[in-house]
């Protein structure tokens, strides 16, 4: 069965709503039908406990959404940073796995951005804007992997493919969407994320 949920309504509430995970978490039959049934599989994604406390990837998504409403005046192009706030970690359940012990969601990022396509495609034809999206999607990770001097960051195509300021901040607050997020830590970790992209 297919949505019969508009991208014009998602967009309001994405757009307008102080806290839009109260929209999203009101969905229950909604999550049946497609293209909504691939975020539904985000509640049933755990995550390492060491890193999202919070629980599992929906839960962490939600947070990650609030934390971007509440700085949608400071995206250069807040719509498409908002939708990639909401598909950001739809890769997740697809490449989740308990290695020695351990939940690890590698590649989740590029799974993501394609999976994001799909996602849109479904609500809209404006293949820019699914393109923003699904490139943010693509590089939300590159705070921590510049930052630990991770050898899969790539600066040079991240900044010919997104808008830095605005990846920056999805960045920051997918690292704020979650139970106890140090504020201090993670504002210091954004500016010398951008410092490095502004080399």
């Amino acid at each position: 069965m297919v949505t019969d949920i508009t991208f014009e309504e998602i967009n309001g509430h994405l757009m307008k709503d102080v806290a839009p995970s109260v929209y999203f978490n009101s969905w229950d039959k909604e999550l049946e039908t497609y293209p909504l049934s691939m975020l539904a599989k985000l509640k049933k994604a755990e995550q390492s406990k060491k890193y999202h406390p919070e629980g599992n990837v929906w839960v962490h998504t939600m947070m990650v959404l609030d934390e971007a409403a509440k700085i949608r005046d400071e995206f250069h192009n807040p719509e498409p940073v908002m939708w990639a706030a909401l598909l950001h970690d739809i890769g997740k359940p697809d490449t989740t796995r308990v290695r020695k012990g351990r939940i690890t969601s590698y590649n989740h990022d590029v799974v993501g951005a394609k999976l994001s396509k799909e996602f849109l495609e479904c609500f809209t034809e404006d293949k820019d804007f699914i393109e923003k999206v699904s490139m943010l999607v693509k590089y939300h990770m590159h705070m921590l992997y510049v930052l630990k001097g991770h050898p899969f960051g790539d600066i040079s195509k991240l900044k010919k493919e997104t808008d830095i300021h605005d990846l920056a901040l999805l960045c920051r607050c997918d690292r704020l969407g979650r139970t106890g997020a140090d504020v201090e830590e993670e504002t210091k970790n954004y500016n010398l994320f951008l410092q490095k992209l502004n080399d």
